[in-house]
């Protein structure tokens, strides 16, 4: 049996870098990844999600949306939430 490295299976399964399909792939895992930095976060900082969620005036369920499927977050939010809540700051890079 041959083994596959995850850029081949990703390849073979959602097409080459640069075509939609994989594309939207490559979005949805880097917005998967937000949410699991913010909840990585959130947790060294020995806070609960309701406590973070009254820090920025949000619900919990908001919170525990955003850590679990970070796709709707808009900046604005993201900053509020990495710097009046968890006291961080928020770094971007945009790569051509």
């Amino acid at each position: 049996m041959e083994t596959k490295s995850w850029a081949k299976i990703k390849d073979d399964v959602y097409g080459a870098a640069g075509t939609e399909r994989r594309d939207n792939l490559e979005r949805e895992f880097e917005s998967f990844k937000v949410g699991l930095l913010l909840r990585k976060a959130r947790e060294e900082r020995n806070l609960t999600q309701s406590q973070l969620a009254t820090i920025v005036d949000k619900k919990r369920e908001f919170i525990s949306r955003i850590e679990n499927d970070g796709s709707n977050l808009n900046l604005r939010t993201l900053y509020e939430i990495v710097e009046k809540g968890l006291g961080g700051k928020v770094r971007i890079e945009i790569s051509l």
